[in-house]
C-alpha cells in the first residue's frame, strides 16, 4: 500500500460522500474470466484510507454478467437475453462474495443493492432507494451497487453502468464520481488509435466539441467506452456533483488518484444541495400543498425540518416524493418541497408529534414530513 498521509486532490478532499465505478474490464481477468482478486484487494486497501480521513463511500460495481459467462461456459458464444440475464444471475454472486470476502478481512462491512431504471426513475422508488442506501451509510456500511440485470426486459449493455453510477450520484447528493477505468481521462481522439491526441485534463462545460471527442473505446469484456462517460458527466454535474475519469488497472490506482495522479475532471456548477433546490423549484405543483401553524413557519424561516406536529391541512391525491407548496395559516406561499408521506398518511398524522407516527400508521418512514434539504423557502 502506497504510504500516504494526507489527500491532495481538492475535489476529494472537500468531498463527504464519493461514488466510486468500477469497469468490468478491471475487476475480471480478461484471460481468465474470473476475478481480478489482487487488484481487488489494492482497491479496498485504497478505499479504507478514504475511510479513515471520513469519506463515505458507495461503489458501482461491472462484472456480473462477465463473471456469470465463465460460470456457466458462455464466453464463446453470442447470448441471447435469457443467457445474459442468467449469465447476471451466476456472476452477481461471485462478484458479491469478492466484495464482502475483502472487506471483512478490514472489519469493514459491505451491503448487496440491486436496482433497476425504474427505481431511479420512479420517484417513490426513488426515495425508497435513498432511504436504503443512506441508513446504510449512517451505519458504516459500504453499498456495492449494481444494476439488475437477471430481470431486465431491455438488452442488457455492460457499460450502462457509469450511467447508474451517474443516476445513484445524484440520488445520494454526492460530492465526487469517480469513474475507474481503463483509460486515464479523456482525450481528443481515441489514444488507442493514433498517437497524435491532446489529453483534457480540466472540463468546465460539455460542450458538443467535448461530446465529439468521446470516441467508442473497444474492450474483450466491456462495452460503452468514453461516450456514456460523458453521458454520466452530463448527468453527475447537472445534480452538482464533480467527475473524475483515471486509470484503475494499476496497483493502488486510487491513492495515486487521490495523491494527484493524471485524471481528467468535469467540474460541476453547483453544489449538490443547490442543484438540487433548483430541481425542485423546477418541479413544484402548484395545485398541492399543506398549510402550516405559525410555529411550524417560524421553524421553518429558522432553517429547521417540517414535522406533522405543525401541520393543520392539506389538499388531496398527493404521493410520497412529489413536491408540494408549503403554505402559512394565512394561505401565503413559504415555498415548497418533497413530501415524504403520501396525502392519505398526512391526514392521519397531521398535528401529531413525531413518536406517535408508527402507532397511527403502523409504521414511520422518517421523523420529518419534509426534510429541510428537501425544501426551498421563498
Amino acid at each position: 500500500m502506497v504510504s500516504i498521509k494526507s489527500i491532495n486532490l481538492e475535489s476529494i478532499n472537500k468531498a463527504n460522500r464519493i461514488v466510486i465505478k468500477v469497469g468490468s474490464s478491471l475487476i475480471v481477468n480478461p484471460n481468465t474470466g474470473y476475478i481480478n482478486n489482487s487488484w481487488v484487494e489494492n482497491l479496498a486497501q485504497d478505499i479504507l484510507f478514504l475511510l479513515s480521513k471520513n469519506k463515505e463511500i458507495l461503489i458501482v460495481s461491472s462484472g456480473a454478467v462477465a463473471l456469470g459467462k465463465t460460470e456457466l461456459n458462455l464466453q464463446n458464444k453470442s447470448l441471447k437475453l435469457s443467457e445474459k440475464q442468467a449469465a447476471a444471475a451466476a456472476g452477481q454472486i461471485v462478484l458479491a462474495k469478492s466484495w464482502k470476502n475483502v472487506f471483512e478481512k478490514n472489519q469493514v462491512k459491505c451491503g448487496q443493492i440491486l436496482v433497476s431504471h425504474n427505481d431511479l426513475e420512479t420517484r417513490r422508488n426513488a426515495m425508497n432507494t435513498k432511504t436504503t442506501l443512506d441508513t446504510l451509510l449512517k451505519l458504516k456500511v459500504i453499498p456495492i451497487i449494481n444494476e439488475n440485470d437477471t430481470v431486465a426486459t431491455l438488452e442488457i449493455r455492460y457499460g450502462d453502468n457509469d450511467q447508474l453510477a451517474a443516476r445513484i450520484s445524484q440520488l445520494v447528493e454526492a460530492d465526487v464520481l469517480i469513474l475507474l477505468s481503463d483509460i486515464d481521462g479523456l482525450y481528443s481522439e481515441d489514444p488507442k488509435s493514433t498517437k497524435k491526441v491532446e489529453f483534457i485534463a480540466e472540463i468546465d462545460n460539455i460542450s458538443k466539441n467535448i461530446e465529439d471527442m468521446a470516441k467508442n473505446t473497444k474492450s474483450n469484456i466491456a462495452s460503452g467506452g468514453m461516450i456514456t462517460k460523458i453521458k454520466a458527466a452530463k448527468i453527475a454535474t447537472a445534480a452538482g456533483c464533480n467527475v473524475i475519469i483515471a486509470h484503475g488497472q494499476d496497483k493502488n490506482s486510487l491513492l495515486k488518484l487521490i495523491m494527484g495522479g493524471k485524471h481528467s475532471i468535469f467540474k460541476a456548477n453547483l453544489t449538490p444541495l443547490s442543484a438540487k433546490k433548483k430541481w425542485i423549484l423546477s418541479k413544484r405543483n402548484k395545485l398541492k400543498f399543506i398549510i402550516i401553524d405559525k410555529g411550524a413557519e417560524k421553524a421553518l424561516l429558522s432553517g429547521k425540518s417540517l414535522l406533522a406536529a405543525g401541520i393543520k391541512a392539506s389538499s388531496r391525491s398527493f404521493n410520497r416524493g412529489e413536491i408540494i407548496d408549503i403554505l402559512s395559516i394565512n394561505d401565503k406561499l413559504l415555498g415548497c418541497g418533497i413530501i415524504a408521506y403520501d396525502s392519505k398518511e398526512i391526514k392521519m398524522i397531521t398535528g401529531k408529534q413525531s413518536k406517535d407516527i408508527k402507532k397511527l400508521l403502523g409504521y414511520k418512514l422518517r421523523d420529518e414530513a419534509i426534510h429541510r434539504n428537501d425544501m426551498v423557502i421563498n
